[in-house]
């Protein structure tokens, strides 16, 4: 390995590095400095360590009982996974600083605990993808719960891929689950492996109590993950991600547009707009199709970014 201090006999030994040690050696010098270490500290080395655990911590307002040690132990391996896998989480980071407060303002409204933001993070990492087992959005919903909870599904329109909606159907569930079982960490697995599944483990295990369950893998470190997201993402300088705010991914400005009749052609309506047809689809990924039938007449809120956010190579007017 590399340290700060070493650079100039590397060079001089080689005659030349190659441009990826380069880059780890100006990455080390540009981080000691961002953190004021200097090259005795011996910080140029890449050092792997265990991540800190706090005494108390409890999801949504409920205990996590961490004097446990399977309890212990869970938590520790979701953290480990999630601090050494950098690349991947401070993305996670940078997008959450776009959508955080969209998903917040929404939990709120339905008093559902801030703590439930990090699911879309463990579904989906806060991006509209689709599962294996075509789960769809940023809440990955299966097409027959989604339409369940209000949301339109079809070859033109698919709400899950919109983040308002999604997420109000979301609270909807959780807020269902809630009743049921009493918790809000029940209600999160049960978001992870349904009610029906979880409702077989409380009858087999005689236990409503989610860290005295044994459920499958996926659902069995489903709110480690959520503890351990929070975690560092809440602090993130703790787990060693070291960015500027600059560098976060900002809230882009949107107005609505009212449609109430069939858009026979979404290149043509984007360039109304003074955008085009890719802008207006990374707003507007619900919107399936190159075109909205819009037969019966329903109203629908096309989200259109304000000016000045994004240049284009050519006239879009």
């Amino acid at each position: 390995m590399l340290q700060s201090g070493k650079t100039q006999t590397v060079l001089s030994i080689t005659g030349m590095i190659p441009i990826t040690a380069l880059v780890a050696v100006l990455f080390i010098r540009a981080t000691d400095e961002k953190l004021g270490l200097k090259d005795d500290d011996n910080h140029g080395k890449y050092i792997v360590t265990s991540v800190p655990i706090p005494a108390e911590l409890d999801f949504a307002g409920e205990r996590t009982p961490l004097e446990n040690f399977d309890v212990l132990e869970a938590l520790d391996r979701e953290l480990l996974i999630n601090s050494y896998w950098q690349s991947h989480t401070m993305l996670l980071i940078k997008r959450a600083h776009r959508h955080f407060p969209v998903i917040e303002k929404i939990l709120a409204k339905h008093g559902i605990p801030e703590d439930f933001k990090y699911l879309p993070v463990a579904e989906s990492d806060l991006m509209n993808l689709t599962s294996p087992a075509n789960a769809v959005g940023y809440w990955q919903f299966l097409k027959a719960t989604a339409q369940e909870y209000g949301l339109e599904v079809n070859s033109e329109v698919d709400e899950r891929y919109h983040l308002e909606k999604s997420t109000e159907a979301a609270c909807k569930f959780l807020l269902r689950s809630y009743e049921l079982y009493g918790s809000w960490t029940m209600a999160a697995a049960s978001y992870n492996v349904g009610r029906t599944g979880l409702n077989q483990q409380i009858e087999r295990q005689d236990s409503r109590y989610y860290y005295d369950i044994l459920l499958n893998e996926e659902t069995g470190r489903y709110v480690y993950r959520l503890l351990a997201l929070k975690l560092i993402m809440s602090e993130p300088e703790k787990y060693g991600f070291i960015f500027d705010n600059d560098e976060l991914y900002p809230p882009i400005p949107v107005y609505q547009v009212t449609v109430d009749t069939p858009v026979e052609d979404f290149a043509v309506f984007a360039a109304r707009y003074s955008i085009n047809y890719k802008v207006l689809k990374i707003f507007n990924p619900w919107l399936r199709d190159k075109k909205l039938s819009n037969t019966s007449g329903k109203t629908y809120y096309i989200s259109i970014p304000r000016k000045g956010y994004r240049e284009f190579s050519q006239s879009v007017d």
